[in-house]
């Protein structure tokens, strides 16, 4: 029943027109949306926020484990999705509040600026920065994004290992990979996509991309090499126009020898691990095994 409410509610609005996507830009920017915490979450968390250089920075820090943590595990640094357009939601915070309760690690939100005052590679570095100070403060850090925010981290990781560091986790929920939306098979998977179009998601990607060219690894990380990168895991639905691109990224990361999963739901749309269903539901819950997994070994 999920696809046709969305469909109903208008959910592709911003992505099914290039006109949408402009109206989108223009309303996020008269009237910004909030971003902070939803009234209800997890009471095993403690939240703390810090705001430097204009970006608030939240760090949501387990109390207590199913499984009488004695120690955090390490970190993960995760970046919303949105359409580099939209803010963090209440499914996204809770998605990270149960990823620090239930892996043991300390997770941090950052709130980065939108389309159209932000832009891919400015985000990119201060991310990197982000990842660094919690290896030091935090141990081991792994990154986690969801739709934009999968591209995010992913262009963080590759620039962070080129910097010598290499991640423990790179985890993936539906990524947006290559800005130019020039997959041929996204065409045979858009009518099942009642959120996603191509049309918006151009519109998004040339204001993202900044003064970038779409395949600089800073926008599309799919154009990056992926030799060295840590271990990587990536969730996809089968009825997302990001889904080919997920089937791409995984084959180029195991052709460069990096140990990638895929888990693929059908049927399933984007960001499924989010959504209320018992697909959902159970996608969460292998998520945050893998997290801990890789930072607790």
């Amino acid at each position: 029943m999920v696809p046709p409410l969305m469909r109903l509610l208008h959910f592709n609005r911003t992505f099914v027109t290039e006109q949408g996507a402009h109206d989108r830009i223009r309303e996020a920017t008269l009237r910004p949306a909030a971003y902070g915490l939803p009234r209800s979450l997890r009471r095993d968390v403690r939240v703390d926020v810090v705001h430097d250089r204009g970006w608030p920075v939240y760090t949501l820090t387990p109390t207590a484990g199913p499984d009488g943590f004695d120690r955090l595990a390490g970190g993960v640094v995760y970046a919303h999705g949105g359409g580099w357009v939209n803010e963090i939601v209440r499914q996204q915070w809770h998605l990270a509040a149960t990823v620090a309760a239930e892996a043991g690690v300390v997770v941090t939100v950052p709130i980065y600026p939108l389309i159209p005052h932000g832009t891919a590679g400015p985000t990119r570095d201060r991310v990197v920065e982000l990842v660094r100070a919690s290896t030091e403060e935090h141990g081991p850090t792994g990154v986690m994004g969801d739709s934009a925010g999968g591209q995010i981290v992913l262009s963080a990781a590759l620039a962070l290992r080129d910097e010598g560091l290499r991640l423990p986790l790179t985890l993936l929920v539906s990524p947006a990979l290559d800005l130019t939306w020039s997959n041929p098979r996204i065409p045979v998977v858009q009518p099942t996509d009642p959120w996603l179009a191509t049309p918006g998601g151009r519109v998004l990607a040339e204001a993202w991309r900044g003064d970038l060219p779409l395949t600089d690894p800073a926008v599309s990380p799919l154009f990056g090499d992926l030799t060295g990168l840590g271990p990587l895991t990536v969730f996809t639905g089968t009825r997302d126009v990001l889904n080919p691109d997920a089937h791409l990224l995984v084959e180029k990361a195991r052709a460069a020898g990096v140990e990638a999963e895929l888990h693929e739901a059908p049927g399933q749309l984007h960001v499924y691990p989010m959504l209320p269903t018992a697909t959902g539901r159970a996608a969460a819950r292998v998520l945050v095994g893998r997290v801990a997994r890789a930072l607790r070994p």
